[in-house]
């Protein structure tokens, strides 16, 4: 028995509130305000559960009720919670409101203390990340923490999958960039990691571009999605790439980042081509922006054609 994909990260209450008519900014705005269980590593976790694959996920929480719900919704979904620890201040609060497109307006978050995620790995790493499939991590995490990660997985030669959440503070880790198996991320985080712009490209456009500079940073593998226009792909030792997005009516776009670079780093993890990783991406991706709570469909390994000894 392995611990499946190992994901390492935060774990996050969303706090969003959606207007009922036209928004208004600076303005009173009637609505709906919903509280979900968030944070980039813990949505990843449970969309790499919803396809049935029994992750491993490496967090920290606090001593609240709050976190006995997540973690007990974690373990229905079928997740490895045996390496999440309570802290005071270990459980993140985001805060966002919404335009009626499903895009965020504005938001401010208060980041959880992830200091004992060292001590996890400093006690228990050998055991997590030996029997694990693949690891995926946040890159603008503490560094300490992500080199401690970093030597675990090269120790037992498993590939690190790297999803960004603050391309500022990711552009100061190119070092460990250079040592992911993937890098996913936008057309404007992109455009910040090579000092270009790349929003207005098409996909056809993007694609030789993205190409040099992977080849040129010796990044091993890149994905940048750029919304309804797709996602394009490139590598140190393949072609460039485009995946068209699937065409849905939006609710909430929250999530779907999460969701796409979890298909990516399954796909990855067993076996599939960088184009085929990004498929599967893109329908779960388009699962999630139909619902308004970041929740990804449940899917069997099958759909996907994926075999794993779990």
């Amino acid at each position: 028995m392995t611990n499946g994909i190992v994901v390492i990260g935060a774990t996050f209450v969303d706090i969003k509130g959606y207007p009922t008519e036209v928004y208004v900014q600076n303005g009173r705005n009637a609505g709906t305000v919903v509280e979900v269980h968030g944070g980039v590593c813990r949505n990843v976790a449970e969309d790499i559960a919803n396809v049935e694959l029994k992750p491993t996920f490496v967090s920290i929480v606090d001593n609240s009720g709050t976190s006995t719900d997540v973690i007990s919704k974690l373990n229905r979904h079928k997740i490895n919670t045996n390496y999440i620890r309570r802290v005071d201040g270990g459980l993140g609060t985001w805060l966002a409101i919404f335009t009626n497109d499903g895009d965020v307006m504005a938001s401010i978050s208060r980041r959880p203390d992830l200091t004992e995620i060292s001590t996890i790995l400093r006690e228990q790493g050998d055991e997590i990340i030996s029997n694990a499939d693949s690891v995926v991590v946040e890159i603008d995490m503490d560094s300490a923490i992500l080199k401690q990660i970093f030597e675990l997985a090269e120790k037992y030669d498993k590939q690190v999958y790297a999803v960004v959440s603050n391309m500022s503070i990711a552009m100061q880790r190119r070092d460990l960039l250079k040592r992911t198996g993937v890098i996913v991320c936008n057309d404007q985080e992109a455009g910040m990691l090579f000092s270009d712009d790349y929003c207005c490209k098409t996909p056809e456009e993007l694609m030789p571009l993205l190409d040099r500079q992977v080849k040129s940073a010796k990044y091993p593998r890149m994905v940048v999605t750029m919304g309804a226009k797709g996602a394009v792909y490139a590598s140190m030792d393949g072609e460039p790439g485009y995946c068209p997005s699937i065409p849905a009516g939006v609710v909430d776009t929250t999530g779907a980042g999460d969701a796409f670079f979890s298909g990516v780093a399954i796909g990855l993890t067993y076996g599939k081509s960088l184009g085929e990783a990004c498929q599967i991406g893109t329908r779960l991706a388009n699962s999630v922006i139909l619902t308004t709570d970041n929740v990804c469909p449940r899917f069997m390994p099958e759909e996907f054609d994926i075999k794993t000894d779990r």
